[in-house]
C-alpha cells in the first residue's frame, strides 16, 4: 500500500504474498522491497495531471498563498477560487477532475481455482498517508477459493466499514448468487446510513464471481449503467448489473 512511482503494483503485492509471510507492506519501504526485485520507479506524473495538480494547490482554499501557474491564469485571476474539486472539477482545463481509478479482476481457471485483483492509482486529492480499501483483504478484495471472489471500487471507507468483498463471498458461501451477492453488499451500506446520514449514496461498486463461473455486479452512487466486462467461453460480452440511487 502507499507505494509511489510503480506502474505494475499489483506485481509487488504478488510477492509480498508469495515470497513473504507477510500481508502488506506500505510506503518507502515497500518501493524499497519491489527496488530489491529489479521492478524500476518510473514517474507516473503527465503533463496533465501535474496541471490539474498545480490548479488543485492554488485552488482548495481562498486564503492560501499559492497562485495559479502562469500558464493557467486567466485576466484578473490573482488568487484561489476557494472550490472544492471534488465539488467542481469537471474534467476540463484548469479544473480539477476528481477521479477514483479502481479496476478488479476476477477469475476461475480451467481447474476450478479462483484468483482476484484490485488495483488503483488512488482517491485524487486525498490526504497524504491515505490508505483506501484496495489493498486491504476483506475489502478492496476477498478470494475464498473454495466459494469465488468479490471486489470494490468506489469510496474505499465505506468498503473498509462494511469488510464489503468477505461479506459478498460469505453470502456466496450461504449459497447467494454472485448478482444477489453483490445487491446484498449494496443494501448493507444502504442500511448503514439510513440513520446515520438520511440521503448520502456512497458511490460503491462490486463485482463477484463463484466457483461456477456465475458472476454479478451492482453498485450505488454512480451514474450510468452497472456493467461490467465479462469473458467466458462464449466470448467477450458486457454484463449489465443492478443499480441503487437512494437509500
Amino acid at each position: 500500500a502507499a507505494l509511489e512511482n510503480t506502474v505494475h503494483a499489483s506485481t509487488v503485492a504478488r510477492l509480498v504474498m508469495e515470497r513473504t509471510d507477510h500481508v502488506m507492506i506500505v510506503g518507502p519501504a515497500a518501493r524499497d522491497f519491489a527496488a530489491s526485485f529489479g521492478i524500476p520507479e518510473q514517474d507516473l506524473m503527465t503533463d496533465r495531471t501535474r496541471q490539474a495538480f498545480l490548479r488543485w494547490r492554488e485552488s482548495h482554499a481562498e486564503n492560501d498563498d499559492w497562485g495559479p501557474p502562469d500558464h493557467l491564469r486567466t485576466p484578473g485571476d490573482d488568487s484561489g477560487n476557494g472550490r472544492d474539486p471534488r465539488e467542481a472539477g469537471d474534467g476540463s482545463e484548469g479544473s480539477p477532475e476528481f477521479t477514483y481509478g479502481t479496476t478488479n479482476v476476477l477469475s476461475v481457471d480451467a481447474n476450478g481455482d479462483v484468483a482476484g485483483i484490485t488495483t488503483t492509482s488512488g482517491l485524487s486529492w486525498k490526504i497524504n498517508g491515505r490508505i483506501g480499501d484496495s489493498p486491504i483483504i476483506g475489502a478492496g478484495l476477498y478470494v475464498d477459493n473454495d466459494v469465488g471472489a468479490a471486489g470494490a471500487t468506489g469510496r474505499g471507507e465505506d468498503v473498509i466499514k462494511s469488510c464489503a468483498s468477505y461479506y459478498i463471498v460469505m453470502r456466496m458461501r450461504d449459497g447467494r448468487p454472485p448478482q444477489e451477492a453483490c445487491e446484498d453488499a449494496i443494501q448493507l451500506i444502504v442500511d448503514k446510513y439510513r440513520n446515520v446520514n438520511p440521503g448520502f449514496v456512497p458511490p460503491e461498486k462490486f463485482v463477484a464471481i463463484n466457483k461456477a463461473g456465475e458472476f454479478g455486479c451492482a453498485w450505488m452512487g454512480i451514474r450510468g449503467t452497472p456493467s461490467m466486462s465479462v469473458r467466458n467461453g462464449s466470448g467477450l460480452q458486457i454484463y449489465e448489473g443492478t443499480a441503487s440511487h437512494a437509500p
